[in-house]
This record gives structure tokens, C-alpha cells and sequence, in this order.
């Protein structure tokens, strides 16, 4: 049976705190949202490029391409930002449960 690591126990000590607490929005934003806008500053260079040259008529040739564009911009960095913080989320939780049964199996005692 594996005694838990240093590292896994304060792991332990430090979800077992931080999992109680109110979900901060900001904090839950900080990796996501770059990611996210990363992402659309990419397409973006990719669209004003010009190297799609059907695309490119098309978006000049419409103004209201640019508006659906930029919604479609926005709606994907909110997706992204809320995606990547739940999945952050659930990976420690998961990560802390696992932890827990492995410190159980570990030290039977401690159950009683």
C-alpha cells in the first residue's frame, strides 16, 4: 500500500479548502479568457489576411458579416472561459477523490 507524497497531501489540504469556497468569476477567468482570445485573435489575423479570396469578398461585400463575426468572436471566448474553468474544476476534483481513496487504502485505521 502507497503512503500519499508530500506534494499529494498538500494537494489534499489545499483542494479540501479551496473546494468549499464560492466559485470566484474572475479567478475561474484567468486561464481561460486569454486562451479564448488567443483563439480569436488567430482567426481574426487569419480572416484580414486575405489569403481566402471568396471569403474575403464576402466580407467585404456585406457589412453585416462583420457584426456576426464579431458576436460569433465574443460567443466563443465566453465558451471557451467557462469551459476551460469547469474542466480545471472537475480535473481537481476528480484528482482530490482519488487522492482520498488511495489515503484510505493506505491507512485502514483511519476509517474508525
Amino acid at each position: 500500500m502507497d503512503m500519499l507524497t508530500k506534494a499529494e497531501e498538500d494537494f489534499i489540504n489545499y483542494w479540501a479548502s479551496q473546494r468549499l469556497k464560492k466559485k470566484q468569476f474572475l479567478r475561474k477567468m484567468s486561464f481561460g479568457l486569454p486562451l479564448g482570445v488567443f483563439v480569436i485573435l488567430a482567426l481574426m489575423i487569419n480572416l484580414f489576411s486575405g489569403w481566402y479570396q471568396r471569403a474575403d469578398m464576402a466580407f467585404r461585400g456585406n457589412s453585416s458579416v462583420l457584426i456576426v463575426v464579431l458576436v460569433a468572436g465574443v460567443a466563443i471566448v465566453v465558451f471557451i472561459t467557462i469551459f476551460s474553468a469547469r474542466h480545471k474544476w472537475d480535473q481537481n476534483e476528480l484528482h482530490y477523490h482519488e487522492l482520498l481513496r488511495k489515503k484510505e487504502q493506505a491507512d485502514p485505521m483511519q476509517r474508525l
